[in-house]
């Protein structure tokens, strides 16, 4: 395909005059192996029920589908932000290890809730959280910044000015945060220990994190006189 494609730029003239378009339309047009007609295939569980209490999931029985990628199940166990908080802890391609590595984070939340369970009046104990799934989500939900600042020039001036953020990007940056910090502790403690103890912090909406966080907001407030440039 690509010798088919550099003659036929040749004979046209194409690519003495740009020498990379092969390259870009490579890139554009036949870097997947299925047509654009294919659809996306739909592997969770609670869109397969919901696909068929509507009645879609017959008409998706017959349509071309894509196949489902290497991380893409429908386990019970499947859960995509631990799978996306995974590949934000791998280093190196090493997804192994770092499964095994928020695998053990979360056994330690596990233990530390457990342990404050045990200790624990009984009416205080209704309010222990032992799920370290339930701990994450809510470590995630405390740690995602609503707005955010980027800079614009203005009259030769660079402003710093407050842009709401997108769901996805305020995610991502509050489980890079939750890594940074426990990376930012003291080296003598392993790193799913340090993190256990940043996950539980930003659950109880406590810790650098949240600060960072607030911090990231008492700036956007500070600068909210600027908000008119991002329309400017």
């Amino acid at each position: 395909m690509r010798m088919a494609l550099k003659s036929l730029f040749e004979k046209c003239g194409i690519l003495k005059r740009n020498p990379q378009i092969i390259s870009v339309y490579l890139q554009q047009k036949l870097m997947s192996q299925y047509p654009s007609f294919f659809v996306k295939p739909v592997f969770r569980k609670e869109d397969q029920t919901s696909l068929a209490e509507t009645g879609e999931l017959q008409k998706l029985a017959h349509i071309p589908t894509r196949a489902a990628l290497n991380h893409q199940t429908s386990s019970l166990f499947y859960d995509h932000q631990i799978s996306l908080f995974i590949n934000y802890v791998m280093k190196q391609g090493k997804k192994s290890l770092a499964r095994d590595i928020v695998g053990k984070a979360f056994e330690k939340v596990k233990r530390i809730q457990l342990e404050k369970y045990h200790k624990a009046n009984e009416t205080d104990k209704e309010n222990i959280v032992l799920s370290p799934k339930t701990i994450f989500y809510e470590a995630i939900k405390n740690c995602t910044p609503i707005l955010q600042l980027t800079p614009i020039k203005r009259g030769g001036v660079r402003y710093q000015v407050p842009v709401p953020i997108t769901d996805k990007r305020g995610q991502f940056l509050s489980m890079k945060w939750l890594i940074e910090a426990a990376n930012e502790k003291e080296r003598t403690v392993h790193f799913p220990e340090k993190l256990a103890y940043e996950l539980i912090d930003a659950a109880n909406n406590t810790g650098r994190v949240v600060k960072k966080k607030q911090d990231l907001h008492r700036q956007c407030e500070a600068n909210r006189a600027y908000a008119h440039y991002r329309w400017s």
